[in-house]
């Protein structure tokens, strides 16, 4: 399978080659040149376990590494994951389901890409014997998640971006006291958007790139998307057959990056029939208001409770445009040009039918906390709160809990009247903080990483 960019202006690439890049040399995002067409071959993987349904997942796009090799790697990802069912329900009632997405090494969903994105990129510095530099950016949970998979690689630099300030506590100990000598976090004054846009300016410096070995982490990199599908795939294998036959299933997904959501709807679009999607956004709701009105426009970013979700630039949004915009690369381009230029863009009309959304003040999400607990006897982190906003009681809902309540105590507490605990984190509170300070500056970045790097073999 090869890969293309969503700008139209790079020549396809393999699987082991988007993964090394990240982001197009055109400044897109890869994407598969055709999806394939899951529905003669999906059933076969219905009683697979994780690791095996991962591999055999991207046995389907990986199709320049050996199937033996992406099935060590998936074994590998996830056996540090602390539930036999790594990705479990918990059934909420009849129509309300919480998909438990934080039983990996950071406690975030985002662990069911790193850890795989991790092995792969450790095979292929194995494979190439060359140093990869590592640079991403996050809101809260990719940055420790990054971390978790790549500290102590040999041949690996991992620099992470994040807002000084702009996450939790713990949150920023998990990517600042690791104590491993080939990981920088790297603390910004701004937003997240800043961070990234900082970061994409980065990796439009293709002699940088090719100078350091420069690739990524974030969701831009196709590897972290594609990773995300599965645990759409496992889940709707484990609903009751009525539930999987049912018009009314809806995935509720807390987002800011669109990249969590955009995996199961292209699970759809691959033939699966896994239902409709709700964005839940927070107040940073440039996603609620774009499937609300057709106009994508940033608004100021306001620091919250859902720390992860304070975005007000989707970067996965431009893989669903190419999609939505019927592969026209051209059409990309002026949209985001566009975008860049003015911060706003107004769509005529795209297809929205497979989506609704919400979104949730900072003001109400310590009561939600609270009605979920009165009502279910479950803890929720305030990102999955977020989902619980105008749940539509005609639907079975499944929403994807993306984080444990434990990374977020205060509000939680608020809301439950007890401190949530994970042994994990509170290992951390005694360990010293290390990062760094730099300008949320593309010059400022790359002197920064020029001048940390390890000498190259």
């Amino acid at each position: 399978m090869k890969f293309i960019s969503t700008r139209g202006q790079t020549e396809p690439h393999s699987f082991t080659e988007v993964v090394a890049a990240g982001l197009a040399p055109d400044g897109g995002l890869f994407i598969p040149e055709s999806l394939p067409n899951l529905g003669e071959r999906y059933q076969s993987w219905r009683n697979l376990d994780y690791p095996n349904l991962c591999a055999a997942f991207f046995k389907v796009f990986a199709t320049d590494i050996e199937f033996g090799h992406i099935s060590e790697m998936a074994y590998r990802a996830y056996q540090s994951f602390d539930h036999p069912e790594y990705a479990p329900f918990a059934k909420l009632d009849e129509n309300t389901y919480a998909l438990e997405l934080f039983h990996g090494p950071t406690l975030a969903f985002k662990d069911f890409a790193m850890q795989f994105l991790g092995q792969l990129i450790e095979y292929q510095v194995k494979m190439s014997k060359r140093t990869v530099t590592i640079l991403g950016a996050t809101s809260g949970d990719t940055g420790a998640a990054a971390i978790q998979g790549l500290m102590g690689k040999t041949g690996v630099n991992v620099f992470i971006l994040y807002p000084n300030g702009r996450i939790s506590p713990l949150q920023e100990r998990q990517m600042t006291c690791t104590g491993a000598t080939n990981v920088f976090p790297i603390a910004i004054e701004g937003s997240f958007d800043d961070a990234q846009y900082a970061l994409k300016d980065v990796f439009a410096d293709a002699d940088f790139r090719r100078e350091v070995g420069l690739t990524t982490i974030n969701s831009i990199n196709i590897a972290r998307i594609l990773a995300q599908c599965v645990y759409y795939l496992y889940a709707y294998f484990r609903l009751p057959d009525a539930i999987q036959a049912s018009d009314n299933l809806e995935w509720v997904v807390p987002t800011g990056n669109f990249g969590n959501i955009l995996a199961g709807w292209l699970v759809q679009q691959m033939g699966v029939p896994i239902g409709s999607f709700r964005i839940a956004t927070n107040q940073n709701d440039i996603l609620h208001r774009l499937f609300s009105s057709c106009t994508y426009q940033t608004e100021v970013v306001q620091p919250s409770y859902a720390p992860s979700m304070d975005i007000q630039v989707a970067s996965n949004f431009e893989r669903f445009v190419y999609f939505a915009e019927k592969q026209n690369a051209a059409r990309v381009r002026e949209v985001m040009q566009t975008f860049r230029e003015t911060g706003k863009y107004v769509f005529e009309d795209f297809d929205r039918s497979t989506f609704s959304s919400s979104r949730t003040q900072d003001s109400e999400i310590p009561g939600i906390i609270k009605t979920v607990f009165e009502k279910y006897r479950y803890t929720v982190d305030p990102h999955t709160a977020c989902g619980f906003k105008d749940l539509d009681p005609g639907k079975t809902s499944i929403i994807l809990s993306t984080a444990h309540p434990a990374k977020f105590p205060e509000v939680v507490e608020t809301g439950t009247g007890s401190e949530p605990l994970a042994a994990s984190l509170e290992a951390l509170k005694s360990k010293e903080i290390t990062n760094y300070r730099v300008e949320p500056d593309s010059e400022a970045i790359r002197t920064f990483i020029r001048n940390r790097l390890r000498p190259r073999p």
